[in-house]
C-alpha cells in the first residue's frame, strides 16, 4: 500500500544536497596529508564531526573547527587557524544530487515537505533554494539548539509541526544521524536513500530502501 504521511521530512546534506565535506578536505589538505593516509584522515574527520554534535549545541563552525583539529592531531598533521572555516564557507554553494529536483517537485504537489538539518540558519536557505522544490518548513539545529542524532532536534520539529511521529515519513541517507533516532521516537515510516556512504542498517529499524529520490514517488503511489 502506498504511504500517505501528513508530512514528509528530510535530512538535507547528503540526502538531498550533494555533501562535499570529503572532497573539500581532500583538496584543502592535499599538501599536508600524504595520499596513502588520506582515506584514514577523512574517516576520522567524519567520526569526529559526529562526536562533536552529540553534546550541548554549539555553532556549526565550532563543530567543524574542533573536528578537523582533532583529526589533524590524530594524524600528526599541523592544523592552522581557519582550517575549519574553509568547510563552513563552502557549504552554501553545494547543490543537489542530480536525482533530486524533479521527483521532489513532483512529490511537493501532493505532500508538504519539511527539512530537519544539522545546519545554521545562515547556511541552510542557500542550499534549499538550489533544490528547486517548495518546502512547507525548514528547521535547523540552531533553532532546536540540538543536532541530530539527538532526540531533541526531532522533538523540536514535531512540536513546530504539531504532528505525531506516526504522521511522518522521514527520508534520509543516514542511519546514524537520522533513521535510528526516528525509529526510537516512533516514526514508523522511514525511507533510506542508499547513497552508498553508510552500510545498510539493521532490519530491526524498519525502513523502505530507495536508490535515490527518484524512488520516492513510487513509495507514495504517485
Amino acid at each position: 500500500m502506498p504511504l500517505r504521511p501528513k508530512f514528509i521530512t528530510f535530512d538535507c546534506y547528503g540526502t538531498l544536497t550533494n555533501f562535499q565535506m570529503g572532497p573539500v578536505a581532500r583538496a584543502h589538505f592535499a599538501g599536508r596529508v600524504p595520499e596513502a593516509r588520506m582515506e584514514a584522515f577523512l574517516r576520522d574527520f567524519t567520526a569526529y564531526r559526529l562526536d562533536e554534535v552529540l553534546g550541548a549545541w554549539k555553532p556549526y563552525a565550532e563543530v567543524l573547527e574542533n573536528a578537523i583539529r582533532r583529526a589533524c592531531a590524530r594524524h600528526g598533521i599541523g592544523c592552522e587557524p581557519g582550517d575549519g572555516r574553509v568547510f563552513y564557507d563552502a557549504i552554501p554553494g553545494w547543490g543537489p544530487h542530480a536525482d533530486v529536483p524533479a521527483p521532489l517537485t513532483r512529490v511537493a504537489k501532493e505532500f508538504p515537505l519539511v527539512i530537519l538539518s544539522n545546519a545554521m540558519d545562515e547556511q541552510i536557505h542557500h542550499n534549499v533554494a538550489l533544490l528547486e522544490a517548495p518546502f512547507h518548513a525548514v528547521f535547523t539545529a540552531e533553532q532546536a539548539q540540538a543536532y541530530k542524532p539527538r532526540m531533541q532536534a526531532f522533538e523540536y520539529m514535531l512540536g513546530q509541526l504539531n504532528a505525531r511521529p506516526e504522521e511522518l515519513l522521514h527520508v534520509s541517507s543516514s542511519f546514524r544521524y537520522d533513521l535510528m533516532t526516528a525509529h526510537d521516537l516512533g516514526i514508523r515510516d522511514k525511507a533510506w536513500v542508499n547513497r552508498a556512504h553508510e552500510p545498510r542498517g539493521n532490519a530491526f529499524y524498519g525502513f523502505h530502501e530507495i536508490p535515490d529520490i527518484g524512488g520516492l514517488p513510487g513509495l507514495l503511489g504517485l
